[in-house]
């Protein structure tokens, strides 16, 4: 049951974001790989969902977004404060996250998730700009190239 609802959700995805083999999502995803832990969540409503103590991994960020890995269910529509820092240490990114949607994966106990910034001012883009060029950097010198 669960594999047959993640192949159900990787096509409704697929259909969602490609179209005719274009990319639609607004910004380009860069991998990351940052430890954070989800202690509390909270709805809209005031509802509250403390101490959840759950280790997360995440994948990749954009400049809308993050997608990260989970053993913890956690659930749609609620929100988290997170502190991400990308490169340098000045370059931390305090913002309010929401999840958007969750998919088991396939032949493990984790669960992938996407999570959309809220409120996230567009002055700190700069941030995912320096971020871009630095892992363009370092995949240059892991290929031999050469970068000025």
């Amino acid at each position: 049951m669960r594999k047959e609802a993640a192949q159900e959700w990787r096509i409704i995805m697929e259909d969602k974001n490609i179209k005719n083999g274009i990319e639609k999502r607004r910004y380009k995803r860069l991998k990351a790989d940052l430890k954070l832990n989800v202690s509390n969540l909270f709805k809209q409503n005031n509802v509250n969902i403390r101490n959840i103590d759950s280790p997360i991994t995440v994948t990749d960020i954009s400049k809308s977004g993050i997608g990260f890995r989970s053993k913890s269910i956690l659930p749609i529509d609620f929100y988290f404060n997170a502190a991400l820092k990308l490169g340098s240490e000045e370059d931390v990114i305090y913002c309010v996250i929401k999840i958007i949607r969750c998919q088991p994966l396939d032949n493990s106990d984790l669960y992938a998730y996407g999570c959309e910034f809220v409120g996230l001012a567009p002055i700190l883009n700069y941030i995912f700009d320096e971020y871009e060029l630095e892992l363009g950097k370092a995949e240059a010198a892991d290929a031999g190239e050469t970068t000025e």
